[in-house]
């Protein structure tokens, strides 16, 4: 069995941020968002992965991500000119693919891991098509599936608005070959896409063995900011271990789980876990609070930052007001100005500068 994980996309959702980098390598808990999707793969025992790639961000996902060794695994980049649909990316992952099943994953996506139950359901009913499904509150908000008793798929709607059930489209799929017969049979819908979800309801109406396997623990979708906190908030709730690698000076105080990279100096600061701090940051007079995650080589003086993300190089200078429930890019610097508000949320690009005023 291979696998596919989609990472093209223009990540229109995470503006700024995604102007100058990809969706899929915004980092939660400090380590990027596609390399989750790699690692539960590989767990699973698939180690034959390809990545699709835009021409925009591929380059950066290449050398990021690198040829799968550190993951115990083997990548190869496909190439997908445009972004004319999931469909479109299996068409060309084909020759990648071959004849072997595979798993299709999106590369936004963080799920706790239930791949080694879902590969099993597939392998022993012998099916054509797998879908992974969650229970949503706003299903009119998504792909929704339609299923019997038995979890068969009646059928697949795309964003109705009278959904027939609650059973969201994850974005994590189980195919065998039959799909590229699939494919190559359905036409590209009103927005000019090949859709997975059509290939998908092709192989139903020709009663080829179509099933779901219904996700018990969380999904994530981590195309927006709000969703990227909470899905930092999850991951830094049931993965991190107290680990202190780098210097904490006497008066500093750290509480609950908190990782701090080697390199990284803590002066006279709180740090208030669960927090994950990177390798060669410098922390001083600052308090960060539950839900932080702070990646390599940043700078905070005389800052106050509670459940929020700051990327690698952000330099948070002299804020006496708290930031809270924000994103900063990389590089980014906050610097203050005299007059100054309560709180402060903030989503900012790689490479920006604010001053307050």
């Amino acid at each position: 069995m291979k696998a596919i994980i989609l990472s093209g996309g223009k990540g229109t959702r995470l503006r700024p941020l995604t102007y100058t980098g990809a969706k899929q390598l915004v980092p939660v808990a400090n380590k990027p968002i596609l390399w989750y999707g790699i690692e539960s793969i590989v767990a699973a025992g698939i180690t034959e992965i390809g990545i699709i790639i835009s021409p925009e961000t591929g380059g950066e996902v290449k050398a990021k991500t690198g040829d799968g060794s550190q993951f115990g695994a083997n990548i190869t980049y496909i190439l997908q000119d445009e972004p004319l649909g999931l469909a479109h990316a299996v068409k060309v992952a084909q020759p990648f693919l071959g004849d072997s099943p595979f798993v299709m994953y999106l590369g936004d996506n963080l799920v706790e891991s239930q791949l080694d139950l879902f590969i099993d359901k597939f392998e022993s009913k012998h099916l054509d098509a797998l879908t992974l499904l969650c229970e949503v509150e706003n299903p009119t908000a998504f792909g929704v599936a339609k299923v019997d008793a038995q979890g068969k798929v009646l059928q697949l709607i795309e964003k109705p608005k009278n959904p027939p059930s609650n059973l969201a489209l994850v974005g994590v799929y189980l195919f065998s070959p039959e799909i590229h017969h699939a494919i190559a049979n359905i036409k590209p819908s009103a927005r000019g896409e090949l859709e997975i979800t059509d290939a998908i309801q092709y192989l139903i109406d020709i009663q080829k063995n179509v099933d779901s396997f219904q996700l018990k623990g969380w999904w994530l979708d981590t195309g927006k900011k709000d969703d990227l906190l909470a899905a930092n908030q999850i991951i830094l709730d049931s993965c991190l271990d107290l680990t202190i690698e780098g210097e904490i000076d006497a008066p500093s105080k750290i509480s609950g789980r908190v990782h701090i990279g080697s390199g990284t100096k803590i002066i006279n600061s709180i740090i208030r876990g669960p927090v994950t701090i990177g390798n060669n940051c410098h922390i001083e007079n600052c308090f960060i609070g539950p839900y932080s995650s702070i990646a390599n080589e940043a700078t905070l003086i005389d800052a106050d930052i509670e459940h929020s993300v700051i990327l690698q190089g952000a330099k948070v200078v002299n804020i006496h007001q708290r930031i809270v429930d924000s994103l900063i890019g990389e590089r980014a610097q906050l610097k203050p100005a005299p007059q100054r508000p309560k709180a402060l949320r903030f989503m900012i690009g790689d490479d920006s500068q604010i001053e307050l005023a």
